[in-house]
C-alpha cells in the first residue's frame, strides 16, 4: 500500500495517509527543520473515543480553570467533526449519577453551539466588532498587527511566552491561557482583538472561526457589556505558580496590583466596566439569560 493513498487537490497537501509515520514523513518533507516540533495531539477516530472515555465530569466541574485541571482535550475532534457535541453531551450523561455532576460541562458545550449559530447570524460579520468597546478607548487606538515580540515569544513575561511557545507547537491551549493572552493583548498592550484572533487560528488545532472570534470579543468588550481582565493572583493560582516563580519580569509584573487598581492603570472611566477572572461564568449566565437562552441565540447583538 503507498503511504499516500490520495493526491494533492488544487495544490493542497495529501490528506488521506495509510499511517501516521506517513504523515510525519510527509511533513518533515514539506517543513524542513520542524522535526520533532509536531503536535503531541492524534487524530482519528480512536484518538478521540479514547479521550471521550476518560472524561470525568464531576473532576472537569471542580478543576477545569487549573491548567492542571482534568479538561476534556475533545477541542480538536469537535472542530473536525470527529466527535459531534450530542454525542460528547450522551457519554457524559451515561456516565453520572445525576444530571447536576454534568453541568458545568454541558454548560460549555453549550457555549459552542451557541457561538456556531451566531456565526450563521452573523456570517463574516464575526470579523467585525459587534459593539463599541466598554473600556473607554476608541477602536482607533488599538494596533491592527501583532507585535514582533510577542510573534517571536521575546516579551521576557515568562507566562505569555510560555502560552505562545505552547500555541505554536502543540497547536492547543488551555481556555484559561487564552483568556489570558487575550486580555493582555487587548487591554495591556492596546492590540486589536481582530490580530489577536487571527493570529490563535494560524497554529490552534481546534481553530473555530466562530468560538475562537467571538471569544476574543468577548474579552475585549466588543461583544460582552465589560472587559475581562486578570490580575496576577489570579494567574498564580490557576497556573500553580509555574510562570511568576521563574518570570524575568517577575519585579515588574503589569498584572500586579488589585482589579481597582489595574482597572484605574487599563480603562478610561466608565461605569460598571469591570469582568474579572473570577466572575467569568457569572457574567456568561448573565449573558445568556438576556437573550433569552438558547432559543434566542439567533439573535444579533445590538451595535
Amino acid at each position: 500500500m503507498p503511504s499516500v493513498a490520495s493526491p494533492p487537490i488544487n495544490g493542497d497537501l495529501p490528506r488521506q495517509f495509510a499511517s501516521r509515520d506517513a504523515l510525519n514523513t510527509l511533513l518533515a518533507q514539506e517543513f524542513p527543520g520542524a522535526e520533532g516540533e509536531l503536535s503531541p495531539i492524534r487524530g482519528g477516530r480512536e484518538a478521540a473515543e479514547d479521550k471521550l472515555w476518560r472524561i470525568d465530569a464531576r473532576r472537569y466541574a471542580k478543576s477545569r480553570n487549573h491548567l492542571k485541571g482534568a479538561v476534556t482535550g475533545l477541542s480538536p475532534y469537535i472542530r473536525h467533526g470527529v466527535l459531534t457535541l450530542a454525542e460528547v453531551r450522551d457519554s457524559v450523561f451515561a456516565r453520572i449519577r445525576n444530571r447536576d455532576e454534568g453541568g458545568k460541562l454541558i454548560n460549555e458545550l453549550g457555549w459552542r453551539d451557541f457561538w456556531q449559530r451566531m456565526w450563521l447570524d452573523l456570517g463574516d460579520g464575526i470579523h467585525d466588532d459587534q459593539e463599541p468597546f466598554k473600556t473607554g478607548h476608541d477602536a482607533r487606538a488599538y494596533a491592527r498587527e501583532l507585535p514582533a515580540d510577542v510573534r517571536a515569544g521575546s516579551t521576557g513575561l515568562a507566562c505569555m511566552d510560555g502560552f505562545r511557545d505552547q500555541l505554536v507547537t502543540t497547536g492547543w491551549l488551555h481556555n484559561h491561557s487564552r483568556m489570558w493572552m487575550a486580555a493582555w493583548l487587548v487591554h495591556w498592550r492596546r492590540v486589536h482583538w481582530k490580530a489577536g484572533a487571527d493570529w490563535f487560528l494560524e497554529h490552534l488545532l481546534d481553530g473555530d472561526p466562530a468560538s475562537n472570534h467571538l471569544s476574543w470579543q468577548w474579552v475585549a468588550s466588543t461583544f460582552s457589556h465589560k472587559p475581562y481582565f486578570f490580575n496576577r493572583g489570579n494567574l498564580e493560582r490557576y497556573s500553580d505558580g509555574n510562570y511568576c516563580d521563574s518570570c524575568p519580569s517577575a519585579n515588574s509584573c503589569p498584572f500586579e496590583g488589585s482589579y481597582d487598581q489595574l482597572e484605574n492603570q487599563l480603562f478610561s472611566p466608565m461605569p460598571a466596566i469591570r469582568e474579572t477572572g473570577n466572575n467569568r461564568n457569572q457574567q456568561r449566565n448573565r449573558q445568556r439569560r438576556s437573550s433569552g437562552g438558547a432559543s434566542a441565540a439567533l439573535a444579533r447583538p445590538k451595535r
